[in-house]
Parts: structure tokens; sequence; C-alpha cells
């Protein structure tokens, strides 16, 4: 597009301010700003900029008739307290993964800052006896599911793949990339991990002008963690337009997917147990949750807004609401705890994009520096200036057909690290405590004794969730350490 055209272009949206340092710029200036206003889509900037500011106002309009919140209807849900539901729900998941019709797809875009690291945080060593980062010990649990999915379903060695799609962000790909080179794919085969990167959205002011942060470049910021719907249907590379983690999936005959957030150390990724729950119930998309702890914890709870499926933020439950209980069971009634832990069908995720216009970005107000655009200063405001703009991976829910709940407990599946070394919630030590705790359990429930004090962390390559240890029924462990291979155990006892 010719510059003329362009400045027309936005200056019809009301953002031609961006061209104003342009009669200063050099050449590879020029050339790096029109390239990224050829490539943003100004008339849809405007347009969910305008969605947002109007959907904050109606919920902040007394006079707008509140969509009543109600609890998850009974049908919708279940839990893994009944043993035998759950070994039929890990039979159909896990047959499903020996079919190959099961992808992952990992939201690994954050960084570590508030844990005092720059690096991705699924970089991240939480400080177990093997040092391993959350990517690793993803990556192994991918692995040996894989075997487990071979050896329960009689399919040669090496043939059943659950390819991993890993989500970064612009800050956090190259990096990402060479973490995994570095370390050899930890294990699985690099062409069933596929990189793609978050989009980004323009930073704003107040009343939605685009903000330069330099001259001849645009502020950006991502889009949320709901940009992964986005995200699928944009190229994986420059050079190959056609090619999406959409079309991967095609290709590859995936027909459902586990999606998850890289900070959980507990995740169960591609968890057989949650894939054949929402196979049975034939869900589009599902969602797994844990039980609040408190009434008045501060965490999201999945329920029904309006007759929708909703995640509801704890501060738009009342107090008589969040100390509800069930008649029948004493559990709170508003109780299950979002943990952004999803199951989709692809052919849901095919259909998110017809109505994605729909959804209401999230306005986040923020302190961003900007170029002043009368003296071409960069500023840095001491208080928020603009807004950054984000969907959540859960603002899809109201539009599922068919969707479902699946409660599972906190101890064994969730564990976020969130919070910097030291905090005492969610931080790097609660993060390897719980670890460590469940593989005592691992071992206790096979038969075994551990004496206090001691630590043994199993490799997930020797035991997805606790299978594979029969051979420890009646030892008595002495000794803390590592064990890599299920014979190194003997070692501890």
């Amino acid at each position: 597009m010719s510059i003329e055209a362009l400045h027309e272009r936005y200056k019809a949206a009301g953002q031609a301010h961006l061209l104003k340092f342009w009669p200063k710029l050099s050449n590879s200036e020029r050339d790096e700003l029109t390239t990224q206003l050829n490539a943003l889509d100004i008339e849809r900037v405007n347009r969910i900029y305008k969605k947002a500011v109007s959907a904050e106002s109606d919920a902040a309009d007394p006079t707008t008739q509140a969509e009543p919140i109600e609890p998850l209807p009974k049908e919708a849900s279940d839990s893994v307290s009944d043993a035998a539901k759950v070994a039929e729900w890990r039979r159909i998941g896990l047959e499903a993964i020996s079919r190959g019709e099961v992808g992952v797809l990992l939201m690994a875009g954050g960084q570590g800052t508030r844990l005092g690291s720059s690096a991705p945080k699924g970089c991240y060593d939480i400080g177990l006896p093997s040092h391993k980062p959350l990517f690793q010990y993803q990556a192994e649990r991918i692995a040996r599911l894989q075997i487990v999915a071979e050896q329960e379903f009689g399919r040669p060695s090496g043939s059943v793949v659950i390819p991993w799609y890993v989500m970064t962000s612009g800050p956090t790909r190259r990096e990402t990339e060479a973490f995994f080179v570095k370390n050899s794919y930890f294990g699985l085969d690099s062409k069933n991990v596929i990189f793609f990167e978050q989009g980004t959205l323009p930073c704003l002011t107040m009343d939605g002008k685009v903000l330069l942060d330099s001259p001849s470049h645009v502020a950006v910021a991502p889009d949320g963690n709901g940009g992964l719907y986005a995200a699928t249907r944009s190229p994986l590379s420059p050079t190959d337009k056609s090619h999406t983690v959409l079309s991967d999936l095609a290709a590859r005959k995936i027909l459902y997917v586990h999606a998850y957030c890289v900070d959980n150390c507990l995740v169960r990724v591609a968890d057989p147990v949650f894939l054949g729950y929402s196979i049975q119930k034939q869900a589009d998309c599902a969602a797994k949750v844990v039980p609040k702890t408190f009434p008045t914890e501060s965490v999201g709870v999945v329920a029904c807004r309006g007759g929708k499926y909703s995640v509801v933020e704890y501060s738009e439950i009342s107090k008589e609401q969040a100390e509800r209980r069930d008649a029948d069971t004493g559990d709170l009634t508003f109780r299950a705890g979002n943990i952004a832990n999803h199951f989709y069908t692809t052919t849901y995720l095919n259909k998110v994009e017809s109505f994605e216009e729909e959804l209401a970005f999230h306005i986040a107000r923020k302190k961003i520096p900007h170029v002043n655009l009368e003296t071409g200063e960069t500023v840095k405001p001491s208080k928020p200036n603009g807004m950054k703009l984000e969907l959540f991976v859960f603002d899809v829910f109201p539009y599922t057909e068919r969707f479902a709940v699946l409660e599972v407990e906190r101890s064994e599946e969730f564990s976020p690290l969130k919070n910097a070394p030291g905090t005492g919630s969610d931080d790097p030590e609660t993060s390897r405590r719980d670890l460590l705790a469940q593989h005592r359990r691992y071992l206790e429930a096979a038969g075994a004794t551990v004496k206090d004090d001691v630590e043994i962390e199993i490799s997930p390559l020797v035991s997805y969730a606790g299978e594979g240890l029969e051979c420890v029924k009646g030892k008595t462990f002495t000794k803390s350490g590592l064990v890599e291979h299920v014979e190194e155990l003997d070692v501890l006892a």
C-alpha cells in the first residue's frame, strides 16, 4: 500500500497521528512503520475498543438489569470421587490418545518477571532435586503418556504421538525455541513440537487513540490468553501462509485438544481422565476446576450467567452467594474454581472465528511509556495513562452448546507458580512442596512406607500419575533422592 493510501486509511480510522513523525524518519524507520501499519487491522482495533468500552459501561450502569448468576446445573458437572467412573474415563481418553486423536495446546507466553527472571516462565526451575524446569516436566509427561497408551492398547513402540503446540509471545518466542533446541526437545520428536505466537494489540489512550512507543513504532501488548484462538489461525511461518495450528491439527486428524497454562507444576498434560470424561459427555468445550478452599477465596468460578456458562469473578458474587451451601452435601454452591485447564473438540476450535467478533475484550488500565506527539520525547507516566485490551481464554464459554465441568482434587492437579520466592503462597517453594508431596502419595498408594523428612522425586518418565510403581509394595523408604528409572527406587529403601 502506498504511503498516501496508508495515510488516507488511518485518517479515516481517526488514527492519522501515527504518521506524525513521517517527514523526520529515516528510510529504515519508514520501512519499519509502514510494515507495522500495513499489518495492523486498524478498523478491527477501533471496533474492539468501542465494544470493550461499551461492555464496561453497561456492566457499571446501576440501571442495567444484571444477568442472574446461578450455580452450575448438576448434569453439567461431575467429580473424580467415583473410582469406577474415573477408570472408565481414563480408558476412553487413553484409547483416543492411542488412536492419535489428541493434541495439546500450551499457553506459555509469559515471562517469569514476578519470579525475578526475565526468561520464559516454562524455563523456571522450582528447586526440585532434578532441577528440571517446568517445560521438561510437561514434555516428560507427554513422553510417558505416549508409552502408557501404546502398552495398554497394544500399539507398536513409538507409534503413539501427542503433538504439542506451544504458544509463545513476541518477547518469549526466540528464547523458548532456543531452550527446546538446547535441551533436544526434552526427548520428544521436534516435528511434533510446534511453536506459534500469541497475537498483540496496540496500546491505546483512554479515548482510543493508538500510542507510539517511538516515532517509528506502535506500542503493542499481548492480547491476553484468549488470543489463543486467533493465534491458532495465524500462519506458523512468514513463508508458508497456509500452515496454521488449525491446519496442522486437521492434517494429523486430531479430534480433541487439551489446553493449559505453563505455570502449574501438577498439570496432567493430555489427562486421559479429563479427555475421556469430556468425550463421554460429548462436550464441545469443557473446563477442569478445583473446589474453592473457602467462601471468599479470590478466584473466579465456573457458573451460569444469564443461562450461559461463564467464569464469574469473585468480586461479582455476593457474600450470600459465596457462602451458600448445598443442602445435601454441605459443599459450597459456587465452588468450581477456574484453573484455565480446558478441553476442546477441533470442530469447536474452528468454530470460534464465527463468533469472535461478538466477544468483548477486557480493559486493563496501565502506565504505558509513549512518545509525546508534540515533542517526540519519550514519556514514562507515573499513573495509568492508557489501556491494554485482552481476551480471556474462558470468554468463549457462553458460546458453547455442549459444555461440561470436571472437578478434580487441588492437591493432585493444581499448584500455580505466580509469586516471588519466599512469598508463602503460589511460589517456587509451594510448587516444590506440592509436587514432592504428590510423589510421596504415589509411593504410599502403591503400598510403600516413606519415613518423615524423606523427599523422593519420581521422574514423569517413570510414572505419569502413580502407575507403574507396583514394585515398591511393602518397602520402607529411608533416603531422599531422585528416581529417573524405576530400578533406582531400590537404592532409597
